[in-house]
């Protein structure tokens, strides 16, 4: 399968009223990020995982319990709320999630229902996030793409969902720097799913957020975008 850099094709929102905006990726600063440097990869298709990938602060899976699956399209799609708590679910054998080394990096991906080792399911499977901490805010480089899209979903500790999150990829290294409106910490979790025909990954979580590097610009009206 190849793969390609993606490009995040929205500017960022410096100042919204949704429940997460998208910021600079100057503007926040983490003190952890997970690289999945430590996780055996390899070249083309990659390698695959079996159960729940831990790392330090978070843990990845499919999905979160709850949530119904679907791939009618040939990718992975979630439906419906998870039930609380936030508990994660990894993917049966074949289309759980694997590694891929892309120029030089490890890249996290799921596998869709063609299932692994087929070159068609890398990419297409969905990937769910769990914190051991709840976050304010978080980043997060997304990895390939084809001209398709990348939804990511963030839920709070008990399952309610927080926001729905689109974007359009295309060729090029793309990073979603995100802020909770008000910097309020509970973001525990969020699934990443995509329709693109390259498939799409995911790398460099940083999470733990440290501080807020200058002021947010008011919204219009002049409320306080937090």
């Amino acid at each position: 399968m190849r793969w390609l850099v993606l490009l995040l094709c929205a500017s960022p929102a410096l100042a919204c009223e949704d429940p997460i905006c998208e910021v600079p990726i100057d503007l926040l600063r983490f003190t952890r990020i997970i690289d999945f440097s430590s996780l055996p990869s390899g070249y083309g298709i990659g390698r695959a995982l079996t159960g729940v990938v831990d790392e330090k602060g978070a843990h990845f899976g499919e999905r979160f319990a709850g949530q119904g699956l679907e791939t009618a399209t040939g990718h992975d799609h979630l439906t419906g709320l998870p039930q609380p708590p936030l508990t994660l679910l990894p993917g049966e054998e074949g289309t759980n999630l694997g590694t891929l080394n892309l120029w030089g990096d490890n890249v996290l991906k799921g596998h869709g229902p063609r299932g692994f080792p087929d070159a068609g399911a890398v990419g297409e499977g969905a990937i769910a996030v769990l914190f051991d901490r709840d976050q304010p805010a978080l980043a997060v480089d997304i990895r390939g793409g084809e001209g398709g899209t990348v939804t990511l979903v963030f839920f709070d500790r008990l399952g309610r969902l927080i926001q729905t999150i689109t974007r359009q990829v295309d060729r090029d290294t793309g990073t979603l720097t995100l802020l909770r409106r008000g910097e309020i910490p509970d973001i525990a979790g969020f699934t990443v799913e995509n329709e693109d025909p390259e498939g799409l990954g995911i790398d460099n979580l940083r999470f733990e957020f440290r501080e807020l590097l200058g002021a947010l610009p008011a919204p219009p009206g002049g409320s306080d975008a937090g």
